[in-house]
């Protein structure tokens, strides 16, 4: 099986996308979509944000390489009466199947950056969106003191070396390395910006106890961390940092979460 696959595949990220929800309607809103838009949604997972893509009137494809993500998300999109959405299986850096120019829009948020071949990716989202038209991504920054970039820092000082020629999904959040990859998919610099954003994650009734087991038990890059804490007999120290960082991040004033995690929004114009 592809490992990405099985990263993805290996836990249940709806748990983790149910703290999501808020954010992802907030950058939808921020693109100010039109109901005639066409948009893909790569690497969505259950709709974050491409059900509040849909409720605008837009017709959306969901792609995800997560069969379990997207029939999560055809079910929520039934449960919604979306019928111009719907979400299908596939790898970012093939989008085959999609045909070329197809899209005004596509998107996405914390999902093509964890694909292998990060050219191929960007080459791909270039080639299936339509002249005029924008791609938009969200990607986590490497060594950002915010909680997701330290939660798989943590994560990865726990886990094996990757094998030789890994390249590591951070180098998205990195602004020359976005330019490079958009520029040998054809892409002039100048038509790529690039600036820092936020997302939160929210809950009124769940702690940061309840959220660190959460990504514990759901969340493949941690889970993966602790199974080889296990092996290691450092299963206290991996729980006690990550949930250290959770409260240390936490803003909320009652007994809920919330967390800030500041991200690279990229948008290149086609």
């Amino acid at each position: 099986m592809n490992p990405n696959k099985a990263l993805w595949e290996k836990g249940d990220f709806t748990a983790i996308a149910a703290f999501m929800r808020e954010s992802g309607e907030a950058l939808v809103e921020s693109l100010g979509v039109r109901p005639s838009l066409r948009a893909l949604d790569l690497g969505c997972g259950d709709g974050t944000t491409a059900v509040p893509l849909a409720r605008t009137g837009a017709e959306v494809v969901g792609i995800d390489i997560a069969s379990n993500l997207v029939a999560a998300g055809n079910r929520r999109a039934a449960e919604q009466g979306l019928k111009r959405l719907r979400f299908e299986e596939g790898d970012a850096r093939d989008l085959r199947g999609l045909g070329d120019k197809s899209f005004d829009l596509t998107l996405s948020v914390f999902g093509a950056m964890f694909a292998s071949n990060p050219f191929d990716v960007a080459k791909e989202m270039v080639r299936v969106t339509k002249p005029g038209g924008r791609i938009v991504m969200g990607n986590w920054i490497p060594n950002d003191p915010t909680f997701v970039s330290q939660l798989l820092k943590i994560s990865s000082s726990f886990t094996p070396p990757p094998p030789v020629g890994f390249v590591s999904p951070m180098l998205w959040g990195v602004e020359n390395h976005v330019v490079e990859r958009f520029h040998q998919a054809g892409v002039p610099k100048e038509k790529v910006s690039m600036a820092p954003d936020t997302y939160y994650f929210v809950s009124a009734s769940k702690g940061p106890a309840e959220f660190i087991d959460l990504f514990r038990r759901f969340y493949g890059p941690t889970m993966n961390a602790f199974e080889a804490a296990e092996q290691s007999g450092r299963v206290d120290e991996l729980h006690g940092q990550l949930l250290d960082l959770a409260k240390a991040q936490n803003k909320s004033t009652n007994d809920g979460i919330l967390i800030p995690a500041t991200f690279l929004r990229v948008t290149v114009s086609r």
